[in-house]
Formats: structure tokens, sequence, C-alpha cells
């Protein structure tokens, strides 16, 4: 259910006297209006409790008295065209400095149409939102009182009670009635007061569809950001399960590794025990498997595995040569190796140990200028 409370702001003599002010009221639930008063009943009418979650709003109407309104015609521009020179019209014809008054043009729905201006104050302006703020109220919009009166039949002018003040509505104006300036002002046209619940139509379609807004310019609200519930419930969750699935990634790859660690294990120790080791356990099987290998001039201690990782590094240095090889049972390379420089040479026993070999060189004196190493290399890393 929408509810719309609408309170009337009170003049700005009101406010210079520091009368006991007590505005007139509205409450209006889905268009219609379900309370009133000029009192202090209003807080209430407002704070009470209701069942449904709505759309609440407050609406503030500024004064006739301090916000006169007229109706400026260019037949022939657009909207937007005509609200921009009817602002330029209300300034050009207001009294006093441009920068202390607050002007505001509506914009009509059609080419043609009329375009309501209002001129007040920056003061005025700023007295009513301290008003406001004084009673913890902040209005979505701000509508003078004179733009809710409807216009006249063509040769007549309306009165109307709006909130406690007199409204006098003609063709192209709305202002604070003065029972001496009327007549004067009406010349030969009628005055006749307006129908109340004409007026009260009037008004709850000004209030679904504001003919201009006080707030808008220098004085339009900042907009805020709102977060909603529901999405941060959302994001809350997301993260928790994007905390819960990391943790769960590495937790179900460790058990899927150490599952298929035992799997490979127990395979390992499966095909030892065909070949006629017994061992408890992969690690077990592999250190008996090497000492036969070993015992058997085989495995990682053979010839032709460190061997074969020296021809590799000698590839890369083309100008080292062997003078000697030998091998031993235990694993242990030894050989001499000659090159036209020591960096040569050096760089055939970096390539072994980054090979992870463990590597004892002695440089000896070379015969026809070439340099000379013996050179020891481990076969087990």
């Amino acid at each position: 259910m929408a509810r719309t409370l609408v309170l009337w702001l009170p003049p700005l003599a009101a406010l210079s006297r520091e009368d006991a002010i007590r505005p007139a009221w509205l409450r209006v639930d889905d268009g219609v209006i379900v309370d009133s008063g000029q009192d202090d009943g209003w807080v209430d009418a407002w704070e009470k409790p209701h069942d449904d979650e709505g759309d609440d709003r407050m609406i503030a109407l500024a004064p006739a008295a301090d916000v006169p309104l007229r109706w400026h015609h260019y037949p022939d521009a657009a909207p937007a065209q005509a609200a921009a020179a009817a602002r330029i019209d209300a300034l050009r014809d207001a009294l006093g400095e441009a920068a202390a008054l607050h002007i505001v043009a509506g914009q009509p729905a059609e080419t043609g149409q009329a375009v309501p201006v209002a001129v007040t104050t920056h003061s005025a302006m700023t007295a009513w939102a301290d008003w406001l703020s004084a009673r913890g109220l902040s209005a979505a919009s701000i509508i003078p009182s004179a733009a809710t009166v409807p216009p006249p039949e063509p040769d007549m002018l309306w009165t109307a009670d709006v909130g406690g003040e007199a409204i006098v509505r003609t063709a192209d104006r709305a202002f604070l009635s003065d029972p001496e300036l009327d007549p004067l002002i009406a010349g030969d046209r009628n005055i006749a007061p307006l129908d109340a619940e004409q007026m009260r139509d009037a008004l709850l379609l000004s209030l679904a569809a504001p003919p201009l807004d006080l707030l808008s310019g220098a004085w339009k609200p900042k907009r805020g950001w709102s977060i909603d519930p529901a999405l941060v419930r959302l994001a809350k969750r997301l993260v928790i399960a994007l905390v819960v699935v990391s943790l769960l990634i590495p937790i179900v790859y460790a058990i899927r590794l150490t599952s298929d660690t035992s799997r490979a294990d127990a395979a390992a120790v499966a095909i030892a025990k065909k070949s006629g080791i017994a061992a408890v356990d992969a690690e077990a099987a592999e250190a008996e498997l090497d000492r036969r290998l070993a015992a058997a001039g085989g495995g990682p201690l053979a010839f032709s595995v460190p061997a074969s990782a020296l021809y590799d590094a000698m590839r890369d240095a083309p100008g080292v040569s062997l003078k000697t090889l030998t091998h031993r049972t235990d694993g242990t390379l030894t050989t001499t190796l000659a090159g036209p420089r020591v960096d040569d040479i050096n760089k055939v026993l970096l390539a072994l140990q980054a090979r992870g070999y463990r590597i004892t060189a002695q440089p000896m004196a070379g015969i026809d200028g070439q340099q000379m190493a013996n050179v020891t290399i481990r076969a087990v890393p």
C-alpha cells in the first residue's frame, strides 16, 4: 500500500514571528484521502504502523504567500524550449537579485501547452528545509500550493481554500487572495469559489503528477545509494560458497593424490613381489631393486647412466674431448677432459651439476696448449 503524507509548509512570516505553527496536512493511501487536519495529528497519522510494506513518501506544499505562480504560453515552442524561455522571462520580470532567486519551471507534456513558473528565494527554501529537518522529515518533493488549483472557466476567476490559504486562480496566474486587490484584478470577470470536491480531485491529481517541483536545480536532492538487503544476503551466500569451494578443491585434490599414490605404491609392491622381492612398501621395494641392479651392474649405477649425461653435456661444448674414461661398480665415473679453455671444461661440469650429479674436478697441465682436468662424476644424484 502506497502512503503519502501531504504537509503544508508554514509561511515565512509565521516562521519569522516564531508563532505556534499548526500546519494543515493530509494522509493519502492509494490515492484516497484517509485522514486530514490542521494540528499535530499528522505525527500519529504518519507514524501509524501498517500491515503492508509500501512506498511511503512525504510531499510538502509551499504557501502561495511566498510562491506565486504564473503560466507562460509559447504556442510554437517545443516543451523543453518553452520551459527554458519561461525561466528567462520569469527572471526578467522578477524583483531582487538573480542569485537570490529560485525559479522553477514545469515542462509541458505537449507543444503549445502553457508553462507554469514558480518564483521564490533560496532563503525561503533554506527556512523550509530547516523546518522539516527539525521535525525529522525529508520531502520527496515540494509543490507550490497555488499549482494545485485548476484553471477557471473563461471570463472567471476561482477562489479556493487550500491548506488554510485563500488562493485566487486566473487563466495565467495563481496567488494569495487579497480582499482589496481581488476586485481590481478581476475587473469585469466574475470571482466564484471553487467546489471543494473539485479542488480535492485537483489536489490528488497534482500529487500524482506534480506540475513542477521546487526541489530542482540547486535544491535537487543528491542521489543516494541504497543497497537491497536481499542482494546483500545473496552476496554473503555466494562469498561463503566461494570460500567453501576454494577449500574443497585442494582437499579433494589431496585426497585423490593420496589415493592414487597408495594405488601406485600397492602396484609397485605387487610387481616387486612377482620379481621375488618381499617389501612392505614401494620405497623398500625400490631400494632392494636398486641394490640388486647395482650388484648386477645395472640400474642408475650402470655405466650408461652417467656416461650418457656426460656425452650430452659435451654436446654443447664442441671443443672439449675425452682423454680417459673409467667406471666403478659403485656408479662413479672418472674421466679426463681436455679443452682449449678452462671455461669450455667448466661448461661441461656445470651442465652435469644441473642434472643433479655431484662433481669433483682437479685441473692439470695440458699438452699442446690445451687445458685438462681429472673429473669424478657420482652416478647417483
